[in-house]
């Protein structure tokens, strides 16, 4: 993972080296070395998933504003891990304490995934819905729940809703959505993201914002819980980035206000930054009249 960026720019390089500098021994290895040679199976624990993510995908806006020069930016936005990203890049935070915060975070989740309280259903997962509207999804949540945690955590995109909880109740969840004509997929995750089993996660990372520096950022970048820009005043972002951990991600809601009122009249490049394509394949669902350009490779 972005090691075509490493060895094509000598920024998305820089960005890698200093990487490897502020979270030197922490992850058990190198972050560089965990990116390009894996295991995957140590990679895609959550802990080492966000700070590679994030560093990945800040080499990557690197190496490009170095090839095209400064872009103005009409605004930004991320997928949950993502918002740090978009954050970054509008001037909020700098590249270390971003990184430091998206560590923390990764290490939070894990520890409240293996806490007690979600244990206690069978341990926490997630399930995707697919074809389900956003009613279909709060319905299945009611019918499922039970005395368990189970909410929406997820609007990806129009009938990608992912249901975020117990593993029992998600198991549930499931099987309503059969009875309703609905295809369901568990989802191999470490714990029940964005619900109110990342408590402890949302309180540790409380406490780290607060000694945070975040400055007013440089074009609007939306929030994942509110999906409208963020109030620019550095408490305010603070507040939404610890609700994002308990709260669900309104991927489509964000993307939709972006074509119809942050870029007036749509004239505007949509750029995905590495890695992947996801982002791209979302916004397919979401509005067929934006184009994105993915850079998942130079």
């Amino acid at each position: 993972m972005g090691r075509a960026w490493f060895d094509a720019s000598p920024e998305a390089r820089a960005t890698f080296e200093v990487a490897d500098r502020v979270l030197a021994g922490r992850l058990g290895t190198s972050l560089s070395t965990l990116c390009f040679e894996g295991p995957a199976e140590r990679l895609n624990q959550t802990d080492a998933s966000q700070p590679a993510i994030y560093v990945t995908s800040v080499a990557c806006w690197r190496a490009i504003t170095a090839v095209r020069g400064d872009i103005s930016l009409a605004a930004t936005a991320g997928l949950s891990l993502g918002e740090y990203t978009a954050l970054h890049i509008a001037g909020a935070v700098s590249f270390e304490d971003g990184l430091e915060l998206v560590t923390l975070r990764g290490r939070a989740m894990q520890d409240a995934a293996d806490s007690p309280e979600a244990r206690a259903g069978g341990g926490g997962g997630m399930v995707a819905l697919i074809g389900a509207t956003d009613e279909q999804a709060e319905e299945i949540c009611s019918k499922a729940r039970g005395d368990q945690v189970l909410v929406c955590a997820n609007f990806n995109a129009p009938g990608q809703v992912v249901l975020s909880g117990h593993k029992q109740a998600c198991e549930r969840a499931g099987a309503v959505a059969g009875e309703m004509g609905l295809r369901s997929s568990m989802l191999a995750v470490a714990g029940a993201f964005h619900s109110p089993l990342m408590a402890r996660a949302a309180a540790r990372l409380a406490d780290a914002l607060e000694k945070t520096p975040i400055a007013h950022p440089t074009c609007p970048v939306i929030a994942n819980v509110t999906a409208k820009p963020h109030d620019p005043a550095p408490a305010a972002i603070r507040r939404l980035l610890v609700e994002q951990l308990t709260s669900p991600v309104r991927w489509a809601q964000s993307c939709s206000f972006l074509a119809a009122q942050a870029v007036p009249g749509g004239q505007a490049d949509y750029i995905e930054v590495a890695p992947g394509k996801t982002l791209m394949g979302l916004m397919r669902r979401i509005d067929k009249n934006i184009k994105v350009a993915c850079h998942d490779t130079p």
